[in-house]
């Protein structure tokens, strides 16, 4: 168990997202606020998940995730179950682009202004990664990525 994922959901209440991502994972989550590391079974993950400000103000972090599990298909079926799109950093280390997923399993890259606060970072101003941006031609990190400019990969999860 050595994986941590760090998602932002558009409008869950964290009270959805527990047994949203029990059954996405098809293990036990134990909340990071109760969870005894003595008594945690070997097949639990833990996860902490909290209201942000801004823009997809709900924060998923797992921890203790098994190495078998895939990230990009376990949060396109929390998006799928919760009927909502969720975002997860992709592989630019560009603290705004992240990769959207929709519930339908389509993942997209897409941007947002990026400030931090007290209370964490505060995602804004959220537009797709594409061509027609200046930010994302040329030079830009976005060329860097797996998930280039302009890329949809339709039904990530679809079973």
């Amino acid at each position: 168990m050595t994986e941590l994922w760090n998602w932002r959901i558009d409008g869950a209440r964290p009270v959805e997202v527990y047994p949203a991502l029990a059954e996405a994972l098809g293990r036990v989550v134990m909340p990071l606020a109760v969870a005894d590391p003595a008594r945690l079974p070997a097949y639990a993950v833990v996860c902490d998940v909290w209201q942000a400000p801004g823009e997809f103000a709900t924060v998923v972090d797992c921890y203790g995730v098994p190495e078998q599990l895939s990230e990009h298909a376990s949060i396109a079926a929390l998006a799928r179950l919760l009927g909502r799109n969720c975002l997860v950093r992709d592989d630019t280390l560009d603290a705004g682009r992240h990769l959207l997923v929709a519930p339908d399993g389509t993942v997209r890259p897409v941007h947002f202004d990026v400030r931090d606060t007290d209370d964490g970072e505060v995602l804004s101003r959220h537009r797709l990664c594409t061509l027609g941006d200046p930010g994302c031609r040329g030079w830009s990190q976005c060329h860097r990525s797996q998930w280039a400019p302009d890329t949809v990969v339709p039904a990530l999860a679809a079973a």
